[in-house]
C-alpha cells in the first residue's frame, strides 16, 4: 500500500515534467526541462508543513516506522521542508519500482499455472516462447510461479526496510527537535503533577473539612439545630469552592478554556479560617506585616500551603490548639503552622506523605525552604526570630504553650521576589 501510494504521488511531478519537455525540443533541452519541472513539482508537494506531518503519519501507519510527531524547534524551518522534499524522491522512486515489480511478479505467478491448467503447451513471456507441456510434464510451471511470489515478497520487504531507514534519517527529529520534544514532555509532566497537587490540596481539604462538619452537624442536630444548620451551610460553601477548583483543573486537563474563577490568594485567608473554625477547630491566627507586598504568584502558592497545612492539622492533629502565623518582613514571607501532637504519636510525614511533599515541591519552585516535623517546646527563647531554634527548658512557657509540649510544626519561608 505504501509503495502504491508512492507510485501515485509520482504521477503529478511526472505529468508536469512531460508537459514541459515536448518531443520537438532537442534531447539535451528536453532532459533539462524534464528535471527542472520534476524538481519544481516535487518541491511544491513537500514544502508545506502539513506534508511532513502527513508523511510521518503514513510512515508510522503503513510502514511501522515509529517516528515521533514533528515539533516546532529553534533553527531554520526550511531545513525540515527540504528534508521532506528529499524524502519524497525515494518514496516515489522506490514506490514505483516496488509496485511495478510486484505487479509483474504476481502476474507471472498467476500466468504460469493458468497456462498449464488451461492445457496450453506453450506461453510467450517478453518475446520468449516457453514450452509448458501437458499433464504431469507441466508441473514445473509451479516453480517459476513460486519464484515470482518470492520475488514480489522480497521486493516488498526490501523496499519497506529501506524506506524505514530513510524515514528515520529524513523525517526523524533533528537535535534541536529532540531537545524541544524533551522539554515539551517535561513541561507536560510538570503540568500534570501540578494539577494533581491542585486537586489533592483542594479536594483533600474539602473532604476533610466536610467530614468533620458533618460529624458536628450530627452531634448538634437535636441539641442545637442552629449550630447544625451552620455546619451544613459551611459544608455547602466548602463544596462549592472545591467545585470551582475542580472545574479549573479539568478545563486545563481537557485543553479547553479553564474556569474564569480567580484562584484564591492570601487575601482569601479569612474565609478559609472561618471554614476551619466552622468545623469545630480551635484556630488562632496572627498576621504580621503587609500582605499586599506579596506577589500574586507567591500569594496563590502560599494560600495552597496554608490550606494543605490546615488539612493535615485537622486530619492528624485533632481540632484543638491549631495556630497559624503569617509574617512579611525583610523581603520574605514566613508561614508557621503548629498543632499539638499526642504522646507516642508517630510523625505523620515519616513515610513521606503526599501533602507535605506537595508543599515542599511548591516552595522549592519559589526558591523557598520548608521545615516540617515534631518539636518540643522549651522556653521563650525557642522562637526568637521565628527560626524555630530550640533551647533547654527553663520553667517558662512559650506563648501559652505548656513547657515540654510536643507540637507538629510546619515552617515555610519564601522570598517575595523569587518569581516575577
Amino acid at each position: 500500500m505504501y509503495a502504491a501510494l508512492g507510485a501515485a504521488l509520482s504521477l503529478p511531478p511526472l505529468t508536469a515534467a512531460l508537459l514541459f519537455a515536448p518531443p520537438r525540443w532537442p534531447a539535451g533541452l528536453r532532459v533539462l526541462s524534464f528535471v527542472c519541472a520534476f524538481t519544481v513539482a516535487t518541491v511544491a508537494m513537500g514544502a508545506p508543513r502539513s506534508a511532513r506531518r502527513a508523511s510521518v503519519w503514513l510512515a508510522n501507519g503503513l510502514l511501522g516506522a515509529g517516528l515521533p510527531e514533528p515539533v516546532d524547534a529553534t533553527g531554520p524551518r526550511w531545513v525540515n521542508r527540504l528534508r521532506t522534499v528529499v524524502w519524497l524522491v525515494p518514496h516515489m522512486v522506490l514506490g514505483g519500482v516496488v509496485t511495478a515489480v510486484s505487479c509483474l511478479a504476481v502476474f507471472g505467478a498467476v500466468a504460469f499455472p493458468s497456462v498449464w491448467l488451461g492445457g496450453e503447451e506453450r506461453m510467450t513471456v517478453f518475446g520468449l516462447s516457453l514450452w509448458i507441456g501437458e499433464g504431469w510434464r507441466g508441473t514445473w510451471a509451479l516453480l517459476p510461479a513460486m519464484g515470482c511470489l518470492a520475488l514480489a515478497a522480497g521486493v516488498t520487504l526490501g523496499g519497506a526496510v529501506l524506506l524505514r531507514r530513510l524515514a528515520a534519517v529524513l523525517l526523524g527529529h533533528r537535535p534541536g527537535e529532540r531537545q524541544a520534544a524533551a522539554e515539551e514532555q517535561m513541561n507536560l509532566l510538570a503540568q500534570r503533577n501540578r494539577l494533581a497537587q491542585e486537586l489533592h490540596d483542594s479536594i483533600g481539604h474539602t473532604l476533610t473539612a466536610s467530614t468533620i462538619q458533618a460529624a458536628v452537624a450530627v452531634e448538634l442536630l437535636d441539641s442545637d439545630p442552629a449550630g447544625a444548620k451552620r455546619a451544613l451551610n459551611s459544608i455547602e460553601e466548602t463544596s462549592r469552592a472545591a467545585m470551582d477548583d475542580l472545574d479549573h483543573v479539568l478545563g486545563m486537563l481537557r485543553e479547553e478554556q479553564p474556569s474564569t474563577v480567580p484562584r484564591p490568594t492570601l487575601a482569601d485567608l479569612d474565609p478559609l479560617v472561618e471554614r476551619v473554625r466552622g468545623a469545630g477547630a480551635e484556630l488562632a491566627v496572627q498576621v504580621h506585616g503587609d500582605l499586599a507586598l506579596v506577589s500574586a504568584t507567591v500569594s496563590r502558592e502560599a494560600y495552597r500551603v496554608v490550606q494543605e497545612g490546615l488539612t493535615n492539622a485537622l486530619r492528624h492533629g485533632g481540632k484543638a490548639g491549631i495556630r497559624l502565623r503569617t509574617t512579611v518582613r525583610d523581603g520574605w514571607l514566613e508561614l508557621e503552622l503548629t498543632n499539638p501532637v499526642g504522646t507516642g504519636e508517630p510523625s505523620r510525614q515519616r513515610a513521606g506523605g503526599q501533602g507535605v511533599q506537595g508543599i515542599k515541591d511548591r516552595v522549592r519552585l519559589l526558591r523557598g525552604t520548608t521545615h516540617a516535623g515534631v518539636v518540643e517546646v522549651g522556653c521563650s527563647g525557642c522562637r526568637v526570630g521565628g527560626d524555630g531554634r530550640e533551647c533547654g527548658g527553663c520553667g517558662r512557657g512559650v506563648g501559652g504553650w505548656d513547657v515540654g509540649e510536643r507540637r507538629w510544626r510546619l515552617l515555610v519561608r519564601i522570598p517575595l521576589r523569587s518569581v516575577s
